[in-house]
C-alpha cells in the first residue's frame, strides 16, 4: 500500500522566517508534524525582553508539540526526540545536527538548502549567489550526512536572480519555492518514488565549485579598485544585510541600493563626487557608483536625497 504524505511522521526543525513558510505549507499539505525542534527563548531588544523564534510562534499558534534544546546532544533533548517516534526528520534553516539526531529516523533526516547543490554549499548560499553575479540560482532537498552540505540529492528548483536584485528579494522569493520543493519531496519520500543522486556526480571539476561560507565584517568592505560590476553586486548581495560599508570622512557608511555609471572618473578611485543635492557617486576603476540607498553609523537608512539634505561635509565636494 502506498503511503502518502499524512501517514509520515516529520519532525520539523527550524528557526527563522524562511522556515516558517516550509512548515506552513507541509501543515496546509496535511502533513503529520509530531514535533517542533526550534531555538530557545532568548532576550532581545533594547528592554532584554524573551524572544520566541519565529517557528515557535507559528508552532504554538497552529497547536505543535515543541522542543527548545540549548544543545542537542543532551541526554533529555535525545530521549524526548525519540519518544516522538519521527519516520523523517525535516531541518530548514537550524543549527548543525550530531551524527546520533540525524540518523535518528527511519528514513534519515532531510535538509533544505538555498542553493543548487553542488553548488555553493556552506552557511550564506544566498549572498555569495549574488555577490558573485550569479544570473540563476535555486533551492535543493537533500539527504544529511556527516560532510556538510554533500548528501545525496532528492529535489531541486532553480529560478533566475534580476541584475540589480538583492539577497533580500532572492530570500524571499526562495522561502515560497523551497516551501513548495519540500512539500513536494515529502509526498515522494512517503510514495518511496524519488531516486537520491550522489552530488559526486554531478561534479566534473572541484575547482569549479563555489561556495558559501559566512560572511564576516571584511567581506563587506568596498574594494573601489574593482570593476564597478563587482561593486554593485557586493552591495546588492550583502543588502539589507549585513550591509556593504566604506568610510566617509572618519564614519561607516552602508550601501545597500546603488547604480552603475562606466563614465571615466574625474576623482581618484575610492574618491567621491556630489552635487550636495541629488547624487553621491565614488570612483571605481571602470567607472562611478552611485549610492542611490545608504546608512551613515548612528543614523536611519535612507534615500541618499534625504541624507545629503542633512549632511554636511567637512571638506569641499567635487
Amino acid at each position: 500500500m502506498t503511503r502518502t504524505l499524512k501517514d509520515l511522521r516529520i519532525v520539523f526543525m527550524g528557526t527563522p522566517d524562511f522556515a516558517v513558510a516550509s512548515l506552513d505549507a507541509l501543515v496546509k499539505a496535511g502533513a503529520n508534524i509530531v514535533g517542533v525542534v526550534t531555538a530557545p527563548d532568548k532576550p532581545a531588544g533594547r528592554g532584554f525582553k524573551v524572544a520566541e523564534s519565529a517557528v515557535k510562534k507559528f508552532a504554538l499558534t497552529n497547536g505543535l508539540h515543541i522542543l527548545q534544546p540549548e544543545k542537542l546532544k543532551d541526554p533529555h533533548f535525545i530521549s524526548a526526540l525519540e519518544s516522538l517516534h519521527a519516520d523523517v526528520q525535516v531541518v530548514v534553516a537550524f543549527r548543525m545536527l550530531p551524527k546520533q539526531v540525524w540518523q535518528m529516523p527511519p528514513l534519515g533526516t532531510i535538509n533544505l538548502h538555498g542553493s543548487l547543490l553542488p553548488q555553493y554549499r556552506g552557511a550564506a548560499p544566498i549572498h555569495w549567489a549574488v555577490i558573485n553575479g550569479e544570473k540563476q540560482t535555486g533551492v535543493t532537498t537533500f539527504q544529511l550526512q556527516h560532510e556538510i552540505d554533500t548528501g545525496n540529492i532528492l529535489l531541486q528548483a532553480s529560478f533566475p536572480i534580476g541584475e540589480d536584485e538583492t539577497t533580500g528579494s532572492v530570500h524571499d522569493r526562495m522561502m515560497h519555492i523551497g516551501a513548495d520543493l519540500l512539500v513536494k519531496t515529502m509526498e515522494g519520500i512517503a510514495a518511496g518514488s524519488l531516486q537520491p543522486k550522489a552530488q559526486q556526480t554531478l561534479i566534473q571539476d572541484e575547482t569549479a565549485l563555489q561556495h558559501a561560507p559566512k560572511i564576516f565584517t571584511e567581506t563587506c568592505r568596498i574594494d573601489f579598485h574593482q570593476s564597478i560590476d563587482k561593486v554593485h553586486n557586493l552591495v546588492r548581495g550583502l543588502s539589507p544585510v549585513p550591509g556593504a560599508f566604506t568610510l566617509l570622512e572618519g564614519k561607516t557608511l552602508k550601501f545597500f541600493k546603488t547604480s552603475k555609471s562606466h563614465e571615466k572618473p574625474r576623482v581618484p578611485i575610492g574618491h567621491f563626487e556630489t552635487d550636495g543635492k541629488s547624487f553621491l557617486k565614488f570612483a571605481c576603476s571602470d567607472g562611478y557608483i552611485s549610492v542611490l540607498e545608504l546608512q551613515l553609523e548612528g543614523k536611519k537608512k535612507m534615500e541618499v536625497q534625504e541624507f545629503l539634505r542633512g549632511y554636511r561635509f567637512s571638506q569641499p565636494t567635487n
